[in-house]
């Protein structure tokens, strides 16, 4: 009889039989995109160390035919997550980026959300006679055929919402107030 407990003993597997959380930055993502952001940190490491450094960033550019200057590298390889720019750093080493901080900051990028303004200058585009709204079909249209394509329960969902009237219009103004109050009400108090 062994004085540690069971999950302590010599030859016991120390592994939970839970399952492990998922890291915060994986859970943004879909499995699928996770593996493209992969592949993609992948050919950045050109060593395959794990790490992008400054030798792995000269490669990349150098076989797109770019000449990075000192600066700009530094910029890239310090811009770490979370950050708001360069931080300077004591060791070398310390500059380089894993993939976890690749996907973060990944995230920080397509995570950003659009400003009110830019929102309206969007919709605006719709909308010829400076009205306010859009027509449904026009809408539905466009988030089904450009960009980042919709499918139609997400687009049914959009704008069979209350900012829709019976006459077929989306009244985007509306919409973008509601947003602002409903983002500025999640905001931290100060």
């Amino acid at each position: 009889m062994s004085k540690y407990p069971d999950h302590l003993s010599p030859g016991t597997p120390r592994h939970r039989s839970t399952r492990r959380q998922v890291s915060g930055v994986l859970s943004l993502f879909q499995a699928q995109q996770v593996q493209q952001f992969k592949e993609a940190f992948q050919l950045i490491d050109h060593d395959k160390d794990g790490w992008v450094t400054e030798s792995d960033l000269k490669d990349i550019f150098g076989n797109l035919g770019i000449s990075p200057t000192k600066k700009m590298l530094d910029d890239l390889l310090t811009a770490r997550p979370g950050g708001t720019g360069p931080r300077p750093f004591a060791a070398q080493e310390e500059k380089g980026i894993n993939f976890t901080m690749f996907l973060t900051m990944m995230s920080e990028r397509l995570f950003e959300f659009d400003t009110e303004t830019e929102l309206r200058e969007a919709f605006e585009c719709f909308d010829e006679g400076d009205t306010g709204s859009v027509k449904v079909d026009e809408m539905r249209k466009w988030m089904s055929e450009v960009g980042e394509r919709m499918d139609q329960h997400e687009i049914d969902k959009f704008l069979k919402s209350s900012f829709s009237d019976r006459q077929g219009n989306f009244n985007y103004r509306e919409w973008i107030k509601v947003l602002s109050v409903n983002d500025e009400s999640e905001a931290p108090q100060s």
